[in-house]
């Protein structure tokens, strides 16, 4: 990572609506540092001062090794995250300067429902029963708060009354209930996934894009990486041997296909900034096309995905720091990294190693992910922070996620290093 990476101005040469992100982003980095200089947490102080000083430097920080030891310390802070509710969700995550009494946020189905995929992973690999108990735990709760349409809401979990459909959350819970349906039959979670799945093919336009994006999100017609929606749709369709779920779920994955570039960047495919998608929403998009293509041995598929993941590992620097995002020109559109991004890219990576068994999609997964182990803490005995991935790096003026601990990096970060620790048996 260069200093003249780090020191480009991220908005240079952008139009108007692009100066005004700036300027709110400088709003809340103002009041997030004035409420850093106002904490009471020495030990959360230490450690951004710690980070950014880091960053300014390029201080090379890639940790080689310890795939197990940190892959559980990730295992047991989402376990906090879990206790920290009085449900069986998991927290949003860890925000100690966000405006809120508790830094721990509210339970997150959506991203609950896919840790449920991750923890029963991680049970299988490291015979861990209290992993695949706490999985139960949340694909049961998911089961309690679906709302009656069959769709997931959006959001931290809101009043029955204040639940909005969103149907990126349906699709990521729907993959953590076939998860726990391949692992054990249950008609509960069984007769819900239906629902979920009824409710994604009732929202798909004619197109194949599906439609209802939720409140949380700028309300483009099309959002392309709402593809990794297909991914649990198809394995459902699988199960049950279901033609219109799996048809649904290939009219979904042709549609993100069409939105691809010649240069392999995809369009429409960010959560707030189409012209400039987060490596985070490009993971969901590579990904889903991955596993669908994989699943139904679609060459095509494999080809656009390695078309978009190409240019994106091009960007890895030697030490494994990606930008968090980039243009349709594949440039960086801004100095920080967006590190559950990062894992996501690194699992797409591990995977395209295992499906075609070139090994420079290992070699630049091991570099992302051994530049992730360098950002998580697992000496301090900080509750919130040991064993966690923060949203950017830097963590206090990144711009995702931006002096927290979102549960979604942590699951990813967990995905990638059971990746590796696989592929270096």
């Amino acid at each position: 990572m260069s200093m003249t990476s780090i020191l480009t101005h991220p908005f240079a040469g952008r139009s108007h609506r692009h100066w005004r992100h700036w300027y709110w982003a400088m709003v809340d980095h103002a009041v997030r540092w004035n409420r850093l200089l106002r904490s009471r947490d020495s030990e959360f102080k230490s450690l951004v001062w710690q980070d950014q000083l880091r960053f300014i430097l390029g201080s090379p920080i890639a940790v080689n090794g310890e795939t197990a030891i940190r892959a559980y310390e990730a295992l047991q802070w989402l376990f906090r995250g879990q206790d920290a509710t009085p449900d069986d969700g998991v927290s949003m995550g860890y925000f100690p300067m966000a405006p809120h009494a508790d830094p721990w946020r509210p339970s997150y189905p959506e991203t609950t429902g896919y840790i449920i995929v991750t923890l029963l992973a991680y049970g299988k690999l490291f015979q861990d029963t209290q992993a695949i108990d706490r999985g139960w735990a949340m694909g049961r709760w998911e089961v309690q708060v679906q709302m009656e349409s069959g769709a997931v809401q959006g959001g931290v979990l809101a009043s029955a009354n204040d639940r909005k459909p969103a149907v990126f959350n349906t699709g990521m819970v729907l993959q953590g209930w076939v998860t726990l349906l391949e692992h054990r039959w249950d008609d509960s979670v069984a007769q819900a996934a239906i629902r979920a799945a009824d409710f994604l093919l009732a929202d798909q336009a004619e197109d194949g894009h599906f439609c209802t994006h939720g409140p949380f999100v700028a309300q483009d017609r099309i959002k392309t990486y709402n593809v990794l929606c297909a991914w649990p749709l198809m394995r459902l369709g699988r199960l049950l041997n279901h033609d219109g779920y799996r048809d649904a779920a290939l009219k979904a994955a042709r549609a993100a296909m069409a939105m691809q570039r010649d240069n392999g960047w995809f369009a429409y495919n960010d959560l707030t900034r189409p012209e400039m998608p987060l490596t985070h929403t490009l993971g969901y998009t590579l990904q889903g096309l991955l596993e669908i293509g994989n699943l139904v041995e679609d060459a095509a598929m494999i080809a656009a995905v390695t078309r978009g993941l190409g240019p994106i590992l091009a960007q890895v620097d030697p030490w494994g720091f990606l930008h968090g995002r980039f243009d349709d020109r594949w440039r960086p559109s801004g100095f920080s990294s967006c590190l559950t991004g990062s894992a996501q890219i690194a699992i797409v990576a591990y995977r395209m190693y295992q499906i075609t068994g070139m090994m420079t999609y290992r070699n630049t997964a091991d570099r992302i992910v051994n530049f992730l182990k360098g950002l998580q803490n697992i000496t301090t005995q900080h509750p919130g922070i040991r064993g966690a991935l923060a949203g950017s790096y830097p963590m206090f003026l990144g711009s995702y996620m931006t002096a927290g601990y979102p549960n979604w990096a942590t699951k990813y970060f967990l995905d990638a290093l059971m990746l590796q620790s696989v592929l270096a048996e």
